[in-house]
């Protein structure tokens, strides 16, 4: 059983049939204008680009929905660390309520906000990036140089960081979800694409996320191979960590839910690969709630949750690690209420950080 909101994404493909699709087609076709003659004043000099004091690795997306960019930036945040870099993170701050110029998120140690403020995203990467700053600001400059000065930072990781053209980078790699790179390839809001999918020229490293052995991964690299061959193409897979129960306390392997009847929810940007990882861990299913990515979860809400997992015989309410921030502590559930940790796991990653260490020796000459 599936209920609750729809996501965007079901939004716009049930609006993309005559006559609203007339109406999409129309504001997709502004929309390009206002994109291309975006890109078009960077490219040719007429709005600069900010440089900040460090080497800047942008992760991003060209498509609306999850790609898995939060993952990937604490996996870079960490390797960075590991190899001595002062690295911090840099992120908008999307959905959170603060409107100053610059927010110290964490300095590494110490969390200094709430996740409403600074956006669940920020704070979710600031509460597993272990020794890494998270710095909130709009302009991702004044962050930067705000990490710079108070951390000495001098490695840079931008979250969603790919239209955000106002600050130069040294590395720009794209996520692409493998099951559909490039949704049905029109531009928003006709379309999931936030810039025509010739944008990819501009980005040094593609990863096709989420990727398995099926025809339609193989299908996406062979296509994306074909028309960008000359673009370093990485496949990745979101691998299940390990299943959290935070009033209990209690830590479990992921397979503890196979055969289990489960009752799921989730507000991501791609709510189905979390019910697509569910079953593949084997949990029996009984249902599943999708919600707007960054979704603000009410207390009557969740009770009405609760309740009818427990009234479906379910084992437990299960979701995901972003949205299990918007949910809060303060919530006790009348069943076992617990979320999944993903990691991302890059195939060939040895080439993959190979590659980045050779952008950090050409920005710095060595």
């Amino acid at each position: 059983m599936v209920s609750g909101k729809k996501d965007f994404a079901q939004i716009q493909k049930s609006l993309s049939v005559f006559p609203f699709s007339l109406v999409l087609r129309g504001a997709s076709f502004l929309y390009s204008i206002v994109i291309k003659a975006r890109m078009g004043g960077y490219r040719l000099g007429v709005i600069t680009q900010r440089q900040l004091p460090g080497f800047v690795v942008s992760v991003g997306n060209i498509a609306v929905g999850g790609t898995g960019k939060t993952p990937m930036v604490l996996l870079l945040a960490q390797w960075a660390r590991a190899k001595g870099y002062n690295a911090c993170v840099l992120s908008r701050g999307y959905g959170g309520n603060f409107r100053g110029k610059v927010l110290e998120v964490s300095d590494g140690d110490q969390i200094k906000v709430s996740w409403k403020e600074c956006g669940d995203e920020p704070y979710l990467v600031a509460k597993r990036a272990s020794g890494v700053p998270v710095v909130v600001s709009k302009k991702r400059y004044l962050g930067g140089i705000y990490a710079a000065k108070k951390f000495g930072s001098n490695f840079f990781i931008l979250d969603d960081g790919f239209q955000h053209l106002a600050l130069k980078r040294n590395l720009d790699i794209v996520l692409l979800d493998a099951s559909k790179p490039f949704g049905n390839g029109r531009l928003l809001p006709w379309g999931l694409l936030r810039e025509p999918k010739e944008s990819i020229g501009r980005a040094h490293a593609l990863v096709l996320t989420r990727f398995s052995n099926n025809q339609t991964c193989k299908k996406a690299e062979e296509e994306i191979a074909r028309k960008f061959p000359q673009k370093p193409l990485f496949m990745s897979i979101h691998r299940p960590h390990k299943l959290i129960f935070p009033t209990s306390q209690t830590i479990f392997e992921p397979s503890y839910i196979s055969r289990k009847k489960v009752a799921a929810f989730a507000g991501i940007g791609n709510p189905s690969s979390f019910e697509n990882t569910l079953a593949s861990l084997g949990a029996r299913l009984l249902q599943f709630n999708h919600f707007p990515d960054h979704h603000l979860y009410l207390g009557d809400e969740l009770k009405a949750l609760t309740k009818e997992a427990k009234a479906l015989g379910a084992e437990m309410l299960l979701t995901t690690e972003k949205d299990w921030i918007r949910v809060g502590s303060d919530f006790k559930a009348e069943i076992p209420l617990g979320y999944l940790v993903i990691v991302i796991e890059i195939k060939r990653e040895k080439l993959f950080f190979d590659l980045i260490e050779r952008f950090i020796h050409r920005a710095y000459g060595i």
